[in-house]
C-alpha cells in the first residue's frame, strides 16, 4: 500500500534528530556554512516564532521546520531557517514557499535569512532550489541550497565509513525507501544499522537516540519485529554489550503507539467529526504499528468512515496470516 501521508512516517523523528544534532546536521549537509557559525555560542530553537510567521503567513504549520538563532565567526548574529521536506513525491509550490518563508522571517526580525532545503523525496529530477519573476523592470530572484538525499545512494562507503550521526540517518531513511515493498529485506537492513551503531563505539546515549530514529523510519510488522529484536539481542550478546533493554524497547514502542493513536484521534475528529471518533475505541485496541500507520494513511484518502474500516481490518487480516 503505498504511503499517501510520508510525513507521518518521517517527519517527527527528522525533527527530532534535527533538535539534537544541529551542529552535526550542519556539518554534514552544509559544511561551508556550518565552517562560518560560531559554536561557542549555543544556537537557539525559535519553535513558537517560527509556528506564528507562518500562520500569519496561511501556510499552515510544516513539522520539520526550524527557525535557528545563531551567530557568525566574527559576531554578528544572524537567523537560519532549516526547512526539511521529508515526503515520498514532488511538490509544485516548494520553491515559492521556501520564498516566503524567507521574506516573512525577514520582514519580522530585519535579519539576513538562509533557507536551506533537504529532499527526501524519491523524485530523482525534483531539485527545486530557485523561485523569482520579473515584471516592468521589477526583478525578483530567491536562491536556496539544497540536498538530496536519493544522490547518496551513490556514496555509501561514505555513508559507512563517516561518524557523523547523520550518516546513520541518511542510511536510515534510504533503507525506507528502497525496502517499502519488501518488509524482509527491511528486517535485515534494519539489524544492518544497529550492528553498525553497535560497531562504530558511539556513546550508550547517541545510540539510544539513533535507533529511536532507524526503528520509527523502518517499521516492521509484528512477527518480523520480534525476529528482529531476538536477533538484536543475539548480536548484543556478541558484542558483549546491552544498550536497549527490553523495558526501553517497549518505552520505544509504546511511544509510537501513542504519537500514532493521538494523530488518528485528531486526523477522525477534523475530517469525520463524531462519526469518525465513533471509530477510536476499536482502533485503539490495535498494537500493531504498521497496522496503526495504514490507518493515519488512510485518513487522507477515505471518503467515507466504512472505506476508513475496510482499510484497517484488511491491514489486520494480512498481518495476521
Amino acid at each position: 500500500m503505498t504511503n499517501t501521508n510520508p510525513q507521518t512516517e518521517y517527519d517527527s523523528p527528522w525533527k527530532q534528530i534535527l533538535q539534537l544534532y544541529f551542529e552535526e546536521f550542519m556539518l554534514f549537509f552544509f559544511p561551508q556554512a556550518h565552517g562560518e557559525i560560531d559554536w561557542t555560542r549555543q544556537p537557539e530553537f525559535l519553535d513558537k516564532e517560527l509556528e506564528q510567521v507562518v500562520r500569519d503567513a496561511e501556510l499552515g504549520k510544516r513539522l520539520a521546520d526550524k527557525l535557528v538563532k545563531i551567530y557568525r565567526i566574527g559576531g554578528e548574529e544572524t537567523w537560519i531557517l532549516i526547512h526539511l521536506e521529508i515526503q515520498s513525491q514532488s511538490e509544485s509550490d516548494f520553491s515559492e514557499r521556501m520564498f516566503i518563508y524567507n521574506y516573512r522571517i525577514y520582514d519580522r526580525y530585519k535579519r539576513s535569512v538562509a533557507s536551506l532545503a533537504v529532499l527526501g523525496d524519491e523524485q530523482v529530477n525534483w531539485r527545486p532550489n530557485q523561485f523569482g519573476y520579473e515584471l516592468f523592470g521589477t526583478k525578483v530572484e530567491f536562491q536556496f541550497p539544497i540536498v538530496k538525499l536519493l544522490d547518496y545512494q551513490q556514496r555509501q562507503s561514505e555513508l559507512e565509513a563517516s561518524r557523523n550521526p547523520l550518516a546513520t540517518v541518511v542510511m536510515a531513511h534510504l533503507a525506507a525507501l528502497q525496502t517499502k515493498s519488501d518488509r524482509l529485506e527491511r528486517k535485515q537492513q534494519k539489524l544492518s544499522l544497529v550492528r553498525r551503531l553497535y560497531q562504530q563505539g558511539f556513546e550508550r546515549e547517541d545510540v539510544l537516540n539513533l535507533l529511536a530514529f532507524v526503528d520509527w523510519v523502518l517499521t516492521l510488522p509484528q512477527d518480523l519485529e520480534r525476529e528482529f529484536l531476538f536477533e538484536v539481542e543475539q548480536l548484543e550478546a556478541e558484542q558483549r554489550m546491552q544498550y536497549v533493554t527490553s523495558f526501553e524497547r517497549s518505552g520505544i514502542e509504546k511511544g509510537k503507539l501513542e504519537a500514532l493513536l493521538k494523530g488518528i484521534a485528531l486526523g477522525l475528529k477534523l475530517k469525520f467529526g463524531e462519526t469518525g471518533q465513533n471509530l477510536l475505541p476499536e482502533i485503539e485496541s490495535i498494537q500493531d504499528v504498521s497496522v496503526l500507520e495504514a490507518i493515519l494513511s488512510g485518513i487522507d484518502t477515505a471518503s467515507t468512515v466504512s472505506q476508513l474500516r475496510q482499510i484497517y481490518q484488511s491491514s489486520t487480516t494480512d498481518t495476521q496470516q
